[in-house]
């Protein structure tokens, strides 16, 4: 055998060994967004049965374990009769009563804890078998900070609703969505650049702006979701396309200064939250037809369609729970879309991001 031939099939070896890795962590990162999406879902049900305030103290480590005899559920009931969500709204409440709510939130922190040592236990494993190459290892090190910190965030956000208020803060509210949601996006965009890119050229030099831009609007509009969520704006103003018998509704600026308008009026709140529906579904439209004019048949063009079909279904699926006054499982498949229109519009913007070829010389593995 030749020198050449030698290096041939050290150069094959290596790259089939670098795809084998490659796809063991994106099946690793696939799970953890997969858990991520299911710990949204359940932060979003707790939110909407008024469950995040029944367990009042941070306890990272003692707390993973319920309540586990009648002695136990009374103390934590007790510890629940302090705060004024118990004493304005639900001084009635039994302790079988109370355990409806707990367990909402005990699962909401059990998904928590456990997404990190879904993602901690791995990333170990990988880094100390050498299965992750070093342009990646910093940046999921930063995601796993990024989580440690949504913890504290999320205590952050509970302690808002345990002295003066009777729930949780709408700002500390989609703080916390918005750095999951974060989180979420890393991991995709990770991933999907582990992945065979699309061949195709992309449509325009800005078409990938254009995506990441649309994913921006997209993450933004939930933004603005967990506003209308923590204000309860979505229990009035139950008509559509009028809002108030308007298209542009009487005081939305009603409060001073006006700027507090967009963070603490329910009704600006809805309004600003609509029009961000109507800006994302109008980019997402243009984005497909320029996508489908100047790369007919791409992968590109295709992806386009398929996010503007999304993004129409999710605009829908947001009608429909304003006009039935938010049923929770109206609501929960609102957010769960949500996440779907978001996670895809990432996975879009990566693909035009780039492009990865498996034959490309294989750099050493560190």
């Amino acid at each position: 055998m030749s020198a050449t031939d030698a290096v041939i099939i050290d150069v094959k070896t290596q790259t089939r060994d670098r795809e084998r890795d490659r796809k063991a962590v994106r099946i690793w990162l696939g799970f953890v967004v997969f858990v991520l999406f299911c710990l949204v879902i359940v932060g979003g049900a707790t939110r909407l049965t008024d469950s995040g305030l029944s367990i009042t103290e941070w306890k990272p480590i003692h707390g993973a374990i319920p309540p586990l005899t009648a002695a136990e559920w009374q103390e934590e009931f007790d510890l629940y009769k302090r705060i004024p969500q118990y004493q304005l709204l639900n001084s009635d409440m039994t302790v079988e009563q109370f355990k409806s709510i707990f367990w909402w939130e005990w699962a909401h922190r059990f998904l928590a804890r456990s997404i990190g040592m879904v993602f901690a236990l791995p990333l170990i494993f990988f880094w100390v078998t050498g299965r992750i190459e070093k342009r990646l290892r910093w940046p999921l090190v930063g995601v796993l900070a990024l989580g440690g910190f949504q913890g504290f965030i999320g205590w952050w956000m509970v302690s808002s609703g345990l002295t003066k208020l009777t729930s949780v803060s709408q700002y500390r509210l989609a703080t916390h969505l918005t750095i999951a949601c974060l989180i979420f996006t890393a991991c995709i965009w990770i991933a999907r650049g582990l992945g065979r890119q699309d061949r195709d050229r992309a449509p325009t030099k800005g078409s990938k702006w254009a995506a990441g831009g649309i994913a921006f609007l997209v993450l933004f509009q939930i933004y603005l979701g967990a506003l209308v969520a923590g204000l309860d704006a979505g229990l009035s103003y139950n008509t559509w396309p009028l809002m108030d018998g308007a298209l542009v509704p009487n005081d939305l600026f009603i409060q001073n200064p006006w700027w507090i308008n967009l963070f603490e009026n329910p009704k600006t709140v809805q309004f600003v939250h609509r029009c961000g529906a109507y800006a994302v579904w109008a980019a997402t439209f243009l984005h497909m037809i320029l996508s489908i004019t100047l790369s007919p048949g791409s992968s590109h063009a295709r992806r386009a369609t398929i996010l503007f079909g999304l993004v129409t279904v999710q605009a829908a699926i947001g009608i429909s729970t304003l006009l039935l006054q938010v049923p929770i499982d109206l609501a929960l498949t609102h957010q769960a879309v949500a996440l779907i229109v978001l996670g895809y519009a990432v996975a879009h913007w990566r693909g035009l991001v780039g492009t990865y070829a498996p034959e490309q010389a294989v750099t050493a593995r560190a």
